[in-house]
């Protein structure tokens, strides 16, 4: 790599910045002394030196063992008794040109993680702007600083983007994606990406070469054929761009889905109208017969990248059965397999990112069962890592492409060009939206269709693949290069700094943070049984319903080929819970908290987390020994295993199955001594809630020592005139309240239904409710330590059982036209 490197782009409080741009500027001699020091060397990215570097090795003659090149003295040829000068012994000495290239990748690499590091270290900049935004601008700065001090700043070649950067995007997206919400929303993504990209390129196209043709433009010599190719390379929107803007502002999981999906199916349209209108280019004339090749071939592309995917991943699933006992490769086999899947589909011009994609799809799921989860960590963090990365050096490599690249700045080319793309994006959205919500039923709203609209980003794809155009076939490559790094900036910048405040201010949902439970996930599981089930009852053959047959074809053919041990054999629900143990388990680990691992967790995963470990204390108190022998007694004695129904029972079997019966009682368990007072006060509460609801519809507490609340009104629905109080009304029956909680049923007692003089006889009862009526008086209370529920009181008498009783059913109603009183005159 020619890429000379010096000072950090920019200055800034954080300390990456600064040691980056002390690492440059002190390499700064170094590399300017290399480059004048090697001036037949081509101003290339990697291949030239790459090529000479390869030869030097393999062509290289053997070398001795007793020395080395570097360090290889003279021989002595003189004769005896002449003396000749010997070269000093170098102690220290340089030679840059033998460690150039992995030496500038290294720095290139660091300097793009410092900046990342940088501005994820000061939040002000990255909650503004986005992270690849400020990554262009520092490619930018880094290019034209490069520039400023004579040197040729490097440029993003097609190969090593294609060949190095893309797969481990691809990969990390493929292999975590999120395969239900891909298959339920597969319809409309294929929509939007097969039939959206054609309108696009063709709509984009078209109009360019109507702009083309127009007087004073200058560009009367585009040919239609250019550009309809470079409507097809503009088109597409980039899954790089896409993945770094909206994981910054977490939108919700159709809308984030629908729009990644399109970036990542689209690639075959992109690939098959790319080589079609290159070969066209070439044609003196193309026929008929061309054009339905060239359509035929889009099935080719797509499919049979799909087919190569497919292959390797089930080998890779297939080879993961056997890596038991060597743990430390299993990761290996996943990048390898993965990466010969994309080589393999680009080696026969098929799409390689629909390879990587299903690579990634159909070898997780038996992979994840075969390796162990130290494996799958590093599975997961490697890929993260290598992704990020990729990311970071081609935001970079486009600003300092920018830079040092060829530009024809054409004014009505580049206005035209955005704008086109523009208007056709919003079309495109509008037109097929439209159609697709008559088949789906959760409908895209006028939110997600501006969003999806606004999130159509371009990116390095399209830099990259107008890079590859010849300027044999196409002398306007570098207008068309201009072009399409001005509309990558604009989406970059514009749309990808702007969508952030637009989520916000149209209110769109936004992704759950928080995972699904494992009683969550069951009961998806379970509706989607039971709506299997449904589409069956009505003979609609829905996605349900193939998903179940997949399922049940995985289950009973595919799993015990590639799923090694008892894990293929398993019910669908115990290896799912087992999933979610396992994936709650690892995380607790990670997170710290093996402290606080709940019982629920079985010792399975936790053996395989730390197997030489053990709990230090359980959380739940153990049984006593005695306890533990009792119920081992009982379960030994009376549980029985599950057998087979016969139709004739022996009599033998018969008595036996009914002394197991008889043994198995409440009588053999052991006995709880509290049991029945507690059901005693359960008992009890519950009868008093049930007489408290009766008593409130016929009683109030008063607020002062007044009559009784019935007699108040029964003379006010009588006749408050006719109404005297009666001297003797100390010996009516009286209703004691507790003052302290009046609502409480535990404090009514109806006592003291006898008269309080000793002269008289107790009247009737008969007598006492026709003559006299109620009072109610507050209760005394009662002393410390008595449970008003377990000591019975003076209120259990059959007497103040027939007054409530008599309260709780007053009777019917008296119409509204009787006027007699309740309570006669004062006698």
């Amino acid at each position: 790599m020619e890429a000379r490197f010096l000072g950090a782009p920019c200055s800034c409080r954080a300390l990456p910045f600064l040691f980056c741009a002390a690492a440059l500027l002190g390499l700064l001699p170094v590399l300017q002394s290399s480059g004048s020091a090697s001036p037949g060397v081509t101003q290339q990215v990697y291949s030239p030196e790459l090529k000479a570097a390869v030869e030097s090795i393999t062509t290289a003659p053997p070398v001795s063992q007793d020395s080395h090149p570097e360090s290889k003295q003279p021989k002595n040829t003189s004769t005896p008794g002449k003396h000749t000068h010997q070269k000093a012994f170098p102690v220290l000495g340089i030679d840059y040109t033998h460690v150039r290239i992995p030496f500038e990748i290294a720095l290139w690499i660091l300097l793009a993680c410092l900046m990342k590091l940088g501005f994820h270290v000061i939040p002000t900049i990255s909650s503004i702007v986005p992270e690849s935004c400020l990554l262009i601008v520092v490619g930018l700065l880094v290019g034209g600083l490069i520039k400023a001090v004579g040197e040729t700043p490097p440029i993003l070649e097609s190969d090593v983007f294609f060949l190095f950067l893309l797969p481990p995007i691809i990969l990390d997206a493929g292999y975590f994606l999120p395969l239900r919400q891909f298959t339920e929303n597969l319809g409309t993504i294929l929509i939007f990406a097969v039939l959206g990209t054609l309108w696009n390129a063709f709509f984009v196209g078209s109009l360019m070469y109507a702009v083309c043709q127009i007087n004073g433009t200058g560009l009367q010599d585009t040919e239609l054929l250019a550009c309809l190719l470079f409507g097809s390379i503009i088109s597409a929107v980039d899954p790089v761009a896409v993945l770094a803007v909206f994981e910054e502002i977490h939108i919700n999981e159709l809308l984030h889905i629908l729009v990644f999906g399109e970036s990542l199916l689209n690639d075959a349209v992109t690939v098959v109208l790319y080589h079609l209108f290159e070969e066209f280019a070439t044609f003196d004339k193309v026929t008929f017969t061309n054009i339905i090749l060239g359509f035929l071939s889009f099935f080719v592309v797509s499919l049979g990248g799909v087919f190569v995917g497919v292959v390797y991943g089930i080998i890779g699933a297939f080879t993961s059965r056997f890596t038991s006992h060597i743990r430390v490769i299993e990761p290996l086999f996943v990048f390898l397999y993965s990466y010969m899947a994309y080589l393999s589909a680009e080696l026969f011009h098929l799409s390689g990112i629909m390879a990587l994609i299903a690579a990634g799809v159909v070898m997780r799921p038996y992979v994840e069962a075969n390796i162990s989860h130290k494996s799958h960590t590093t599975i997961k963090y490697f890929l993260k890592m290598w992704s990020s990365v990729s990311e970071t050096l081609i935001f970079i490599f486009l600003g300092v492409s920018t830079v040092a690249g060829r530009h024809h700045w054409n004014w009505t080319f580049v206005i035209c060009t955005l704008l086109f793309c523009l208007i056709a994006r919003v079309l495109g959205v509008l037109g097929l939206t439209w159609f697709i919500n008559k088949f789906r039923i959760v409908k895209l709203t006028p939110k997600d269709q501006f969003i999806i609209a606004y999130g159509g980003l371009r990116g390095a794809i399209a830099f990259s693949l107008g890079y590859l155009l010849k300027y044999d076939h196409f002398p306007m490559r570098d207008m068309f290069l201009t072009a399409i790094i001005t509309v990558i900036f604009f989406t970059v910048f514009v749309q990808g700094m702007t969508i952030r405040p637009l989520v916000d201010l149209l209110a769109v949902k936004k992704k759950q943070e928080t995972k699904r439970s494992i009683n969550e996930e069951i009961h998806t599981q379970f509706l989607d049984h039971l709506l299997t089930g449904i589409e069956d009852i009505c003979g609609h053959y829905g996605h349900h319903h193939w998903k179940d047959k997949l399922n049940r074809f995985n289950k009973k053919y595919v799993k015990k080929c590639l799923i090694a041990g008892e894990r293929s054999k398993e019910p669908q629900l115990i290896a799912f819970y087992h999933k979610m143990e396992m994936k709650q388990a690892i995380e607790l680990v990670e997170s710290g908290g093996m402290g606080k691992i709940p019982s629920a967790v079985s010792t399975v995963s936790m053996q395989n987390i730390n197997p030489k470990t053990l709990p230090v204390e359980r959380i739940l108190p153990a049984l006593s020994k005695d306890k533990e022998e009792e119920i081992r007694k009982i379960l030994r004695t009376n549980l029985q295993k599950t057998r087979q129904r016969v139709r004739k029972r022996t009599p033998l079997a018969s008595l036996v199955w009914k002394t197991v019966l008889r043994s198995y009682n409440r009588h053999t368990l052991v006995a709880d001594p509290y049991e029945e007072a507690w059901n005693q006060m359960l008992l009890r509460r519950q009868k008093a809630r049930q007489l408290e609801q009766k008593i409130n519809n016929y009683l109030t507490v008063p607020t002062h020592k007044i009559d009784s609340p019935t007699m108040s009104r029964a003379r006010i629905g009588s006749d408050p005139l006719a109404y005297d109080p009666k001297p003797d009304s100390e010996n009516l029956p009286i209703i004691t309240i507790d003052p302290a909680s009046p609502q409480s049923p535990e404090s009514v007692d109806l006592v003291n239904e006898a008269l309080k003089g000793m002269s008289r006889l107790p009247p009737s009862p008969e007598e006492d409710e026709d003559e006299q009526g109620l009072v109610m008086r507050a209760k005394e209370p009662s002393s410390p330590g008595t449970d008003d529920v377990f000591t019975p009181g003076t209120g259990d008498s059959p007497s103040n059982q027939r007054i409530m009783r008599c309260l709780s059913d007053p009777g019917p109603r008296p119409d509204p036209d009787e006027g007699e009183p309740f309570i006669p005159k004062g006698q």
